[in-house]
């Protein structure tokens, strides 16, 4: 029983992370219609910044958390700006390659400035486990804490603040929102910068368990994917959903089915079969089109 209960923990946990990349995806579908793929490799890119202001500038872990938030919404405000702006109107293909294109700069460039050996990443959290109990862990405690509380106030901007409100109209109704004067292109740079801030939250929490390194994030990106297809990619609480599911599902079945080296395959599983019986997940819409 208390191997079931540590496995479950541990799904809730993993669930936890994978939200925070799920949520980040989802907003750049919101706007673009299309799946960043370089949403993982901007990641690791931010949790390198974190680790060079905790080891370099001797920072503390959560000055260091809060400086490497902003840096990475700045990061992907301009990315937006700079690299999707001009191209959002041009074809499907071209989106694509671009993203992918931005995927291999990202993992280079993280490559080139901190080479491609693996580093050891602090957890802001106790080694000790929690309330006596061998199964939990502070760091995976901790990590779900954080992910709750970003979704949170996630909920919060974009239901009570004006900006958020504007955010969500700019992603639903590009048109009209312009011609009620909202700034659609800020708008959507904001969403990219805030998709990246969510980004760098996943990369933050996942790197103590794996270590850091340019390939740290290839994994939680599929679990993402699947995360965000299963909950659905136009309802970002159904992708919340949906990543604490796939994390439940990956720790039961991969421990007592498939076996712990075949994890990865319960995501892939995932997303085949909601690609082939359910295209729209379990919370997203379904699109009839009259032809």
């Amino acid at each position: 029983m208390e191997a079931l209960l540590h496995q479950l923990v541990s799904g809730i946990v993993s669930g936890g992370i994978y939200a925070s990349l799920a949520l980040a995806l989802v907003m750049i579908y919101q706007s673009t219609g299309l799946v960043n793929f370089a949403q993982g490799d901007m990641a690791m890119f931010s949790t390198f910044i974190a680790w060079s202001l905790l080891t370099y500038a001797g920072m503390p872990y959560w000055a260091a958390f809060v400086l490497t938030l902003g840096i990475s919404f700045a990061i992907g405000f301009l990315v937006h700006r700079v690299v999707v702006s001009p191209i959002e109107k041009r074809s499907f293909l071209s989106a694509v390659i671009v993203f992918i294109g931005l995927q291999v700069i990202f993992y280079s460039v993280a490559g080139g400035l901190f080479d491609f050996t693996t580093k050891v990443f602090p957890s802001p959290f106790p080694d000790t486990p929690p309330f006596g109990n061998r199964y939990i862990s502070w760091h995976g405690v901790g990590s779900l804490l954080v992910t709750l509380v970003t979704v949170a106030a996630l909920y919060a901007f974009f239901r009570f603040t004006k900006v958020g409100l504007a955010m969500r109209a700019a992603a639903i109704n590009p048109v009209s929102s312009r011609l009620s004067g909202v700034p659609v292109g800020l708008m959507l740079g904001i969403g990219w910068g805030l998709a990246a801030l969510l980004g760098s939250i996943a990369g933050m929490m996942v790197a103590p368990v794996t270590f850091l390194d340019p390939n740290m994030m290839a994994g939680v990106m599929i679990y993402a994917i699947a995360a965000a297809k299963l909950g659905g990619i136009d309802n970002p609480w159904g992708a919340v959903v949906g990543a604490f599911i796939l994390g439940i599902l990956e720790q039961l079945i991969g421990t007592y089915v498939v076996g712990t080296d075949m994890k990865l395959s319960v995501a892939l599983f995932v997303l085949i079969a909601v690609l082939v019986l359910k295209p729209s997940g379990l919370f997203g819409r379904t699109v009839v089109a009259r032809v």
